[in-house]
């Protein structure tokens, strides 16, 4: 399984002093690029072919609030779902073990702006995650 390891800086959280619930997101969007990237996937060069991996689904269930300067990991474990479907399962991990965010995200891709069956770049990264 994938993981990137993160820290939370003091301006992602809000004024109860716990990070704010929308940047919960942007960590998971963060350990998704940088899965894809290590799996050789560039966006940039899928972009110009009009290939485009979309967000459709998040769901998050918050389990405990991240703090101030807390160092956590964010894993990445993706799986197919039909032939134009990603399924991204992720957790934000505390250091200490603590499970904070248990998500599922769903990406469909697209080309040209209608849904198309995955890129070879990105069903191979399915296999790469099984082995």
């Amino acid at each position: 399984m994938f993981q990137v390891s993160m820290q939370v800086r003091d301006y992602e959280c809000d004024l109860q002093g716990v990070v704010n619930n929308a940047v919960y997101q942007n960590y998971l969007e963060h350990a998704r690029h940088a899965f894809l990237h290590e799996q050789g996937i560039d966006f940039a060069a899928l972009a110009t072919e009009g290939v485009h991996l979309m967000l459709i689904r998040a769901e998050l269930d918050y389990k405990a609030p991240l703090k101030p300067n807390d160092r956590f990991e964010v894993t990445v474990r993706m799986v197919a779902e039909g032939r134009t479907k990603a399924v991204f399962e992720q957790q934000i991990v505390r250091d200490d073990g603590k499970l904070m965010v248990d998500a599922r995200t769903i990406g469909v891709n697209t080309r040209n702006g209608r849904p198309a069956r995955l890129p070879e770049s990105l069903t191979a990264a399915f296999d790469e995650a099984k082995s």
